[in-house]
């Protein structure tokens, strides 16, 4: 029987596809700013990869009324918490897609009768572990850059970003709780995974 183990890749990969969704939402942080000269709505959007305003002033090519500045590689004044959100954020897209691959490749052998133990029961206990630590991935930077903004910490962009030094005030955006939803799916379907044991048959003798 493996009805957790079908639950589980069930969760694994909603829980890998709202991993994927909060890599590319730009709302991580949502800033209210004074100045409204040239952010136009008085609402910055920072996330992992970009910032984001609208305005009427600058607009970026390809953008009707949102201006958008990507973050480089090279930047220093990116804080800790963000570039740990990128590079954690991938890993547990990539950890995520091996547990989900580990867990069609035990579901398959279940289903079509192979009982061959060393083909199921390894590959449901790879895969927990593949949804737990793609879960403990994606928590570590959603904590991290929540606690970053409970606490209104700044970031120091350069003039080119026409960002403010700092927020007057600032809130959790969209990805945040989505990667709490990924978050629960994934270690959730790494419990189920874990908790396969392989059935153990036993001979009767009749007389």
């Amino acid at each position: 029987t493996s009805h957790l183990q079908l639950a589980a890749f069930a969760l694994g990969t909603v829980g890998w596809i709202l991993c994927t969704v909060s890599m590319g939402i730009v709302e991580w942080r949502v800033w209210h700013v004074d100045n409204t000269t040239i952010i136009s709505s008085g609402i910055a959007w920072v996330g992992i990869w970009k910032v984001c305003f609208i305005s009427y002033l600058c607009v970026s090519p390809g953008y009707r009324e949102q201006f958008c500045h990507k973050f480089s590689g090279y930047d220093s004044f990116i804080p800790h918490e963000i570039y740990a959100a990128q590079g954690l954020l991938l890993i547990a897209m990539f950890m995520g897609l091996l547990g989900l691959a580990a867990t069609i490749f035990a579901l398959r052998n279940v289903y079509m009768g192979i009982t061959h133990k060393t083909l199921i029961a390894p590959f449901f206990l790879m895969g927990g572990f593949f949804y737990i630590f793609a879960g403990l991935c994606v928590l570590i930077p959603v904590s991290w850059n929540f606690y970053s903004i409970t606490h209104n910490q700044s970031i120091a962009f350069p003039p080119s970003y026409y960002m403010p030094s700092g927020p007057a005030a600032q809130e959790a955006g969209a990805a945040i709780p989505v990667g709490i939803v990924a978050v629960i799916l994934l270690l959730l379907s790494g419990t189920f995974s874990l908790s396969y044991r392989f059935p153990v048959t036993t001979n009767t003798i009749t007389k």
